[in-house]
């Protein structure tokens, strides 16, 4: 049986051991990047292939006459058409909990580091400001004690009831959102009726139909001047052109984000296209400690045995 990764790249930068990958099958194939003009080609003759983040549409797999399981590198599964897959007996995995750990540090790493403006004191520090001081100290930027702020999530898995108990060791309050077309329940409230009450917002849902531009206009509206915004799910949750205005006209206190709703952002990407005040962005990373690249590897892996053993685990549709 051949196995095809098309975007092997995104993975082996820090994890180089792909051993328990390759023994699955008799034969592999590994690519660093796949484009749609290859991608046909490099997956006709596959019985399994692996995608980290290319696409892989109905039209594309009704012209892969031996593909049998698709296994996605990643837990999110928006460029693979499920249902299409399962309409043709493709079996399709993913990968679960693999990054919890790395993605709950990265969120609370962005949480300090915009309560106590890290990044703009380092920065304020590498022009020389702090040598030049007149004080002990510089206070240029105005900063926030967590303990005693309400923590708003919007996303209630392994990894936002991790960030929970993270923030309420820092002595913050948590309050979680429903589900989008679920009524409130005794610990749940409605999204609406939460944005109001949250000093940070932190996002861990997936995206869906129902998720996208989920926090517009309105929604940045609706929270406190000052509030803080965090997004390591998916860019598209978020409407980026309101999102900017927010934080340029000050509305927003500050957006620590790790997605894009395009990945790359294009140049004129309404957040990248010029430095906008109190955004922290890094370039969805949050997922890939070394740790987490290993994890996720041996998932992958496992789901191939699983699969080839006729009891598939983690099949999505």
């Amino acid at each position: 049986m051949l196995g095809v990764f098309l975007d092997s790249e995104t993975i082996m930068q820090q994890a180089s051991d792909f051993s328990a990958l390759t023994s699955t099958l008799d034969k592999w194939e590994f690519y660093d990047t796949t484009s749609a003009s290859v991608l046909k080609e490099r997956i006709i003759n596959a019985d399994v292939v692996v995608t980290n983040k290319v696409p892989l549409t109905g039209e594309i797999l009704q012209q892969a006459s031996r593909l049998k399981c698709i296994c996605i590198a990643a837990t999110g599964s928006d460029h693979v058409d499920i249902a299409a897959a399962k309409a043709l007996g493709i079996t399709v995995c993913n990968v679960v909990d693999y990054s919890t750990d790395s993605v709950i540090q990265h969120t609370i790493g962005l949480l300090i580091a915009l309560a106590s403006r890290i990044v703009d004191y380092d920065a304020l520090i590498k022009q020389g400001a702090w040598v030049k001081a007149k004080h002990f100290c510089l206070q240029n930027y105005r900063t926030m004690e967590l303990a005693g702020k309400v923590l708003g999530i919007v996303g209630y898995g392994a990894i936002g009831k991790g960030v929970a108990q993270c923030a309420r060791m820092l002595g913050m309050q948590v309050q979680v959102a429903a589900r989008q077309g679920q009524e409130p329940s005794a610990d749940r409230v409605s999204l609406l009726n939460l944005l109001p009450q949250v000093d940070v917002l932190s996002l861990h849902c997936p995206l869906t139909l129902e998720t996208r531009d989920l926090i517009g206009e309105c929604e940045l509206a609706m929270m406190k001047p000052g509030a803080l915004l965090l997004n390591v799910s998916r860019g598209g949750i978020v409407n980026e052109a309101a999102l900017a205005k927010a934080l340029i006209s000050g509305h927003l206190g500050g957006c620590g984000l790790d997605v894009s709703a395009k990945e790359p952002p294009l140049e004129d990407s309404p957040l990248f296209q010029k430095p906008i005040p109190n955004l922290i962005a890094t370039p969805h990373v949050a997922w890939s400690t070394q740790e987490a690249r290993l994890r996720l590897l041996n998932g992958i892996a496992a789901n191939i045995r699983g699969f080839l053993a006729g009891q598939p685990s983690n099949v999505l549709g």
